[in-house]
């Protein structure tokens, strides 16, 4: 796309980068069942190997853009790819759970700068409009790419070679990466000699941290368990003192001033809303095709191909299609269509055979495709250029809060929809409360050992059967919730963005 051949190679390296960490999130998500019975994890350690990265990002774009500023995008990159990288080697290695988590923590400190740094060095290696919509195109296309490959390899990597090999490709990837961003990009920095809101950045983390710990650690009693509600109540103080230090500062990690425009404001809840559902329903799925349908971790990532990949040939039409329909009607089209789709899976049973569910996943992928670049579009037309970059770490950090969410409450749902129905089919046959526990806790544990103490006459096919319709039942409470999510962002976007945005420059 450019004859300067180094900044050919400065392109490709920004879309390694990444596309091994697009490929690691959306990868270990088809590992997680291995990882379950190899670590022996339960359902709330499944939802923190997930989260841990995610909270760690989140808690950390905002501050990566202004170290970036201060220091040099480049050195500041390079760092993040060096931190991805050595923390994959720890995950690959973990011999228990919490080494596991703390690698993942730290793959999500190295990821924060590794999306919005690639951006702004690609918005500097490529001045001019034209080459800067070319490079941007890529970077995007690539993004799309690992979105679709990442649970097919991913899949196939832990069926071949162990969960460890899927964090263990990351490490000649990130090496590339980090040689040729070290040798072909140039630095820029000091741009804008900017103070960290360290008050604001410390908020933000206890906030993000406490609530979700309070989710996710409170599957088996939420709103009984002291602790969870304690941790609801930090969540709380600190979500107000968060809002006044930001609303005071002179540097606020977060403007809140940018929350004055409606269409922005908006267009940010919707995105939590988008990612809070389908970043669940890959987790929830996953869990679903291998523990429940018996699939291999290759076959259950094939099986997202289709809803992948309609998700990426949705978004390359989005724009035409919102340029000649307006952005308002676009995005609230794709979400009704995926409410739609989502909903349909209440109709699913532990034994549906996947055709039977392949055209709600397809609908699903293109109704969340024709909505999102809109949504971006609209967000960022919405704002002056001059905050463009702070506008776009926001949504950034929009999207991953939806993940965390996503992953904390839908489990939570889960969990707890799972266990109560198990345990009222397991009364049902008599079984005394300590064999009941001990049923439940190992279902929660992705399997279903037969106690010695187990009557004649309930078989292990008969307890697998209540395994399956418990954690069916629990996939349709989520579902439920993820298409009430969906359709209320439709209906966010009918009522607060204008019909006459038609964005015909932003595509």
């Amino acid at each position: 796309m450019n004859r300067n051949p180094v900044k050919a190679i400065a392109l490709w390296a920004m879309c390694l980068a990444l596309f091994m960490a697009n490929l690691d999130d959306t990868g270990v998500n088809v590992a997680l069942p291995k990882i379950q019975v190899s670590l022996d994890a339960d359902l709330s350690g499944l939802q923190w190997i997930l989260n841990a990265y995610t909270l760690s990002a989140a808690s950390l774009v905002l501050p990566s853009g202004t170290l970036g500023d201060m220091y040099g995008r480049k050195r500041v990159f390079l760092a993040g790819l060096v931190i991805f990288t050595t923390a994959s080697a720890i995950c690959a290695m973990a011999p228990n759970l919490g080494v596991l988590i703390a690698g993942r923590t730290l793959q999500g400190i190295g990821a924060a700068s590794l999306v919005p740094g690639s951006l702004s060095i690609l918005a500097n290696t490529f001045p001019a409009p034209k080459e800067k919509a070319k490079a941007i195109g890529i970077w995007s296309a690539v993004s799309g790419l690992a979105l679709v490959a990442g649970p097919v390899v991913g899949g196939l990597l832990a069926d071949t070679l162990g969960w460890q090999s899927v964090f263990f490709l990351n490490l000649p990837l990130g090496a590339i990466a980090f040689w040729l961003t070290f040798c072909f990009v140039k630095e820029v920095g000091n741009l804008r000699q900017q103070p960290i809101d360290v008050p604001g950045f410390l908020l933000s983390i206890v906030l993000l941290a406490s609530f979700t710990y309070a989710l996710t650690e409170g599957n088996a009693g939420l709103w009984q368990s002291p602790l969870a509600l304690g941790l609801l109540g930090v969540a709380g103080l600190s979500l107000l003192a968060f809002l006044i230090v930001e609303s005071r500062s002179s540097h606020p990690m977060l403007p809140l001033n940018l929350f004055n425009n409606p269409t922005f404001a908006v267009v940010n809840v919707v995105s939590v809303f988008i990612f809070f559902t389908f970043v669940s329903l890959l987790f929830i799925f996953s869990l679903f095709l291998q523990q429940v349908q018996g699939y291999s971790a290759t076959a259950a990532g094939v099986r997202f191909l289709p809803m992948n990949g309609a998700f990426v040939m949705a978004s390359l039409v989005s724009g035409w299609l919102a340029a000649r329909l307006g952005w308002r009607f676009a995005i609230a089209m794709g979400l009704a269509m995926a409410s739609v789709a989502t909903f349909s899976f209440t109709r699913m049973s532990a034994d549906t055979e996947y055709g039977a569910i392949l055209g709600s996943l397809v609908l699903s992928g293109l109704g969340a495709g024709l909505a999102l670049s809109p949504l971006i579009a609209a967000a960022m037309s919405a704002i002056p250029s001059s905050k463009a970059g702070i506008a776009s770490a926001v949504l950034n950090v929009s999207n991953r809060l939806g993940n965390v969410f996503g992953i904390a409450i839908q489990g939570t749902i889960l969990t707890q929809r799972l266990a109560s129905d198990l345990r009222r089919s397991l009364s049902a046959w008599n079984l005394p409360a300590n064999v009941q526990d001990r049923l439940i806790a190992d279902a929660l544990h992705g399997g279903a050992k037969v106690p010695n103490d187990l009557p004649a006459n309930i078989s292990l096919d008969a307890i697998h059967r209540a395994i399956g319709n418990a954690f069916v039942s629990g996939l349709h409470a989520t579902v439920l919730v993820a298409s009430i999510a969906l359709l209320a962002g439709a209906l966010l976007i009918l009522a607060f963005i204008s019909p006459t945005y038609k964005g015909r420059s932003h595509f």
